[in-house]
């Protein structure tokens, strides 16, 4: 019964997240790729998205003025610790023209995952990005899973359930 139960959810749960038709799934219904981009990280380096094939990401767009943005950071940070030798990267991608804010928000809150910085919003136009927090969790192949939009607590459940899916394909 507890398997039937966890497939049923396991096949429900990719519904439940929102979507952004354009990047996510092909006229074919067929997932589509995450559009390719390299940013400049806090530590200086730049990350290609592109070069991380392999790996699962789960990439969280944001911003300092975003207080569920900032009220996610942590279960990131956590999710991030645990998955990380498994092969799941997260990125934060903060989209804030003036990185001033969030530069000072992430002096007071560490985090080891990568945050990156799209001031000139180029990636989250790519990425369709409509609400914050977004967090996109791309598969080994660099294939869009899914989207999700807004973030209450208890949300990283849901992408740890995706990461999990994903890890068993």
């Amino acid at each position: 019964m507890k398997t039937l139960l966890l497939s049923m959810l396991l096949t429900v749960l990719p519904l439940s997240a929102q979507s952004a038709s354009s990047i996510d799934q092909n006229p074919a219904g067929q997932q589509s790729m995450a559009p390719d981009f390299t940013l400049k990280a806090l530590t200086g380096v730049n990350l290609r998205l592109a070069e991380q094939r392999g790996d699962i990401i789960v990439l969280n767009f944001w911003a300092s003025w975003c207080g569920p943005c900032l009220q996610e950071m942590p279960a990131l940070d956590k999710l991030a610790s645990k998955y990380q030798p498994l092969g799941v990267q997260v990125w934060g991608v903060n989209v804030e023209a003036d990185s001033s804010a969030a530069q000072k928000y992430l002096n007071k809150t560490r985090v080891e995952f990568p945050i990156l910085f799209d001031t000139e919003n180029s990636v989250s136009e790519r990425y369709q990005v409509q609400a914050m927090p977004t967090t996109v969790i791309i598969d080994k192949d660099g294939r869009v899973h899914s989207v999700h939009r807004g973030y209450k607590p208890g949300y990283e459940q849901k992408y740890e359930n995706d990461i999990k899916t994903l890890l068993r394909n």
